[in-house]
C-alpha cells in the first residue's frame, strides 16, 4: 500500500501534467503511455524536481554508451542493495531480455555472487563495491577503464546514482508492486 493516494488524470495540475507529458513522450514512453506508476507517481507531485529527473532517468537509462544488459546488471544490482520493490521486478525482467541469466538475477536479488563473466561482471562489481564501500578498489576502477574508458564509467556510476533516487523514492513513499509483477523482496515493509 502506498503512502501516497493514488491521483487521477484530471486531478493534475498544469505543471505536474507537464512532468507527466516529459515521461510519456520521451523514450520510456514509446507505444504505451507509462502513467503515474513507480517513482513517475511520486515525481510528478513535486514537478520542478520531476522534471529534471526524468530528464536524467531519460538520459542514464537510454543514452548511453553502456550496453543495455550491463546497465540492467547495475540496476538490479542497487534495487537489490535497497531492496526496492518496484525497481527490481521491473528491471529484472529488462534484464532477462537483454540476456541476462535469471539465476545471476537471482543470485543478485539474495546478495550472493552471481556467475557472471565479461562487461557484466565489470558491471556488477562497480554496481556493488559502490553500494557496499561507496567507493571502487583499484582493480575494479581500472577493470572498468579498461572496459568502458572514463565516459563510460562515469555514465555507469551515474546510472546507479541515479536508481539509488529511484529506490530511495520507491521506498520512502512505499510504492508498491504492479499487479502483473511478483514481490522480490516479500518480507520487507
Amino acid at each position: 500500500m502506498s503512502r501516497l493516494e493514488a491521483l487521477a488524470l484530471d486531478e493534475l495540475t498544469e505543471d505536474q501534467l507537464a512532468v507527466l507529458n516529459a515521461i510519456n513522450s520521451g523514450p520510456r514512453g514509446r507505444g504505451t503511455p507509462i502513467g503515474l506508476v513507480g517513482p513517475f507517481g511520486v515525481w510528478v507531485r513535486a514537478p520542478r524536481i520531476g522534471m529534471a529527473v526524468q530528464a536524467l532517468g531519460g538520459v542514464a537509462r537510454f543514452e548511453t554508451s553502456i550496453a543495455e544488459d550491463v546497465k540492467e546488471v547495475a540496476i538490479c544490482v542497487v534495487g537489490a542493495h535497497h531492496q526496492a520493490k518496484f525497481e527490481f521486478a521491473a528491471h529484472a525482467g529488462l534484464a532477462r531480455a537483454a540476456g541476462v541469466d535469471s539465476a545471476a538475477l537471482e543470485n543478485i536479488r539474495v546478495g550472493r555472487v552471481p556467475d557472471l563473466d565479461g562487461s557484466q561482471l565489470v558491471a556488477w562489481s562497480v554496481a556493488t563495491e559502490l553500494m557496499d564501500s561507496h567507493r571502487l578498489t583499484d582493480a575494479t576502477y581500472a577493470q572498468a577503464i579498461s572496459q568502458w574508458n572514463e565516459e563510460g564509467l562515469i555514465e555507469l556510476v551515474s546510472v546507479v546514482g541515479y536508481y539509488c533516487l529511484v529506490s530511495l523514492t520507491l521506498n520512502a513513499f512505499d510504492v508498491p508492486v504492479l499487479d502483473n509483477m511478483e514481490d522480490p523482496f516479500p518480507n520487507a515493509s
